[in-house]
């Protein structure tokens, strides 16, 4: 889904300083998938308009008057696991939502430096787990359509436990399928509801990604460490 404010073209991004990480007190790295490895910049085009200009048609209205239809109903259940499924999205919309993905599947993109990144941590012994709330059929289109799963160690999807990153029991029942110390693991994501989620479970590596579309601005973090790019994480495992 979009990321909470829709993307201002052009703009300068906001400059962030990478803290260094003590990478000897981290086991594993648990990873987000849409605005952290890969760019959002095809979540938010496909739904601020590629779905507003599909409905239009359905409906035969203007897109204008799709894009005000269709904001009240990303809004009411936004956090939530419908937010993010496919399948709810096409009974809602009447529109086969897989299939519009694949219309626009061009511009699935993995973020510059991220699977040199995802080696090195291999290559450092730290486990490389996607933790995301992604539909399966929206992770099966991007795995296809990038060589990103081919550098992980694990996937995990919400959808599979029932419950979004946001909610609270999430990381627990993560827990049960992928143990893992929160004070040895590190996670890094775009959302900070997700990250606020991650804190009060007791995570102590969190990390934002301030830069999540790459053709909007970077976000001014302040209640987290944040990254804009991948390099700087990669320099600091090198």
């Amino acid at each position: 889904m979009p990321q909470r404010n829709a993307p201002a073209p052009q703009a300068q991004p906001v400059p962030q300083v990478c803290p260094a990480l003590d990478w000897q007190a981290i086991d594993r790295v648990f990873l987000d998938m849409d605005g952290t490895l890969l760019d959002l910049y095809y979540d938010n085009h496909f739904w601020l308009e590629h779905v507003p200009r599909r409905y239009a048609d359905k409906l035969g209205v203007s897109l204008d008057e799709a894009k005000a239809a269709l904001l009240p109903k990303y809004r009411r259940i936004q956090g939530t696991l419908d937010w993010y499924c496919v399948d709810h999205w096409s009974r809602e919309l009447g529109l086969d939502i897989a299939l519009l993905k694949a219309e626009v599947e061009h511009l699935i993109a993995v973020h510059p430096h991220v699977l040199d990144f995802l080696d090195v941590l291999a290559a450092r012994g730290k486990r490389r787990v996607l933790v995301t709330n992604a539909h399966q059929k929206s992770i099966d289109l991007k795995f296809r359509r990038t060589r990103l799963g081919g550098h992980l160690d694990r996937v995990i999807c919400a959808h599979d436990l029932r419950l979004a990153k946001e909610t609270p029991g999430f990381w627990e029942r993560v827990r049960e399928i992928e143990p893992f110390e929160p004070a040895r693991t590190l996670f890094i994501d775009d959302n900070l509801d997700v990250l606020r989620a991650a804190r009060d479970y007791g995570f102590r590596w969190l990390m934002a990604v301030s830069a999540p579309d790459s053709r909007a601005p970077a976000r001014d973090i302040r209640d987290f460490p944040a990254v804009a790019h991948f390099a700087e994480l990669l320099a600091q495992l090198r």
